[in-house]
């Protein structure tokens, strides 16, 4: 077996960097105890909060999906007392086991057209990503008859749902969605190009081709490949629980739940085939020896000691508030509420064991950095005194 350094060369080649581009992309690095994490709204208190998106809309507000189907809205103000309900899917989900209101994510002309994208599931059995529109009358709340359900995927299981959307610079919704469960992906859904399980999506909803509620992009990497979805862009995943796309440099950055052994932090490319379920991170999966040819290895990963057993992707830091992190990408772990940061030559470096139910991250229309908490509560990330 091949030690992690190798394989983050390797990652890095596929990636077409040089060895001496990697140090050119190593950041400085943080001074030890000086990031913190605050209450960012001491007065608000939210139910299992798994997804925090903004508008960009001028209004500076801030929304927050909770997994039982509502999403809130209120005021990005520190002192805020109240939220209002902006769209209830409360009694049209299911959220046994990862079920739920999984994410969402607003137009990039929503001023203008005020459409908003959400990934729920209806049942056990299928994710949809819908289409609404916000009321006429009240821009706090969504339309609930605008409902235009855009895609289906089956779900055989009820967890690896993925469910992170985003759109990127080009105008397209990008989508998450997980190898759809069971233990080792029993189905092989994450290889097969026939399904759209364990794969990144990319959809454009601006048109629409014969028979869809959507286009299909003319440069998806499987539009001209038989028997594949041409909705695919990238392929191979677990559960991609949550990614982001750095609008800086257009960067994909994409936490991969782990099975029993590995976390990790892809980049992910056009067409990349990530090797789930050939490979958990850098290792085989199952076989002592699989074919890795073909395949993009982590930017990092890091194994199930010190309880760190589920990761949460997070984003790429671009604001002002905290200078010494931008440009890394900041992410977390759902179970043992370490935070670290990340840069792209893989130096990953430690800022905080926060013990908190890390669920997501967020950032506002400043590109602030915010962290959803199973707790209730939303933190950001300040400088220490």
């Amino acid at each position: 077996m091949k030690k992690l350094g190798i394989f983050l060369i390797s990652a890095i080649t596929v990636l077409g960097l040089s060895c001496s581009d990697e140090n050119e992309l190593a950041l400085t690095p943080l001074p030890q105890n000086t990031i913190t994490l605050t209450n960012a709204f001491s007065n608000l208190n939210f139910t299992s909060p798994l997804d925090l998106q903004n508008p960009n809309d001028g209004t500076d507000r801030l929304f927050v999906a909770e997994k039982g189907g509502l999403i809130k809205v209120f005021q990005n103000e520190e002192s805020v007392s109240e939220t209002s309900t902006f769209l209830n899917l409360s009694g049209q989900i299911a959220t046994e086991n990862e079920l739920g209101l999984l994410g969402f994510a607003f137009h990039p002309d929503y001023s203008g057209n005020g459409f908003l994208f959400v990934y729920y599931t209806p049942n056990t059995s299928e994710a949809v990503v819908s289409r609404f529109k916000v009321s006429e009358g009240d821009v706090n709340q969504v339309d609930s008859t605008s409902e235009t359900i855009l895609l289906r995927i089956p779900q055989p299981y009820t967890n690896h749902n993925g469910g992170q959307l985003a759109f990127g610079t080009d105008g397209y919704l990008y989508i998450a969605s997980g190898d759809g469960g069971g233990s080792g992906d029993p189905d092989g859904n994450a290889q097969n190009l026939e399904n759209l399980l364990g794969k990144i999506l990319r959809i454009d909803v601006d048109n629409e081709d014969a028979g869809l509620e959507y286009a299909i992009p003319a440069d998806n990497p499987f539009v001209d490949t038989e028997d594949a979805r041409a909705e695919i862009f990238a392929y191979g995943l677990r559960n991609p629980w949550r990614f982001s796309i750095d609008l800086q440099d257009n960067t994909i950055w994409t936490g991969d739940v782990g099975q029993d052994q590995k976390e990790e932090i892809n980049l992910i490319e056009k067409g990349g085939n990530y090797g789930w379920n050939l490979l958990e991170g850098t290792s085989c999966y199952k076989e002592a020896d699989c074919a890795v040819d073909g395949t993009i290895l982590p930017l990092y990963e890091y194994g199930h000691e010190n309880n760190d057993k589920s990761v949460t992707g997070g984003y790429v830091y671009r604001g002002n508030n905290v200078p010494e992190l931008n440009g890394y990408y900041v992410y977390g772990d759902f179970i043992s509420g370490r935070i670290w940061a990340l840069d792209k030559s893989g130096n990953n470096q430690l800022i905080t064991e926060s013990g908190l139910s890390i669920s997501s991250f967020g950032i506002d229309a400043d590109k602030e950095l915010y962290l959803c908490s199973f707790d209730g509560k939303i933190y950001k990330f300040t400088l220490a005194d």
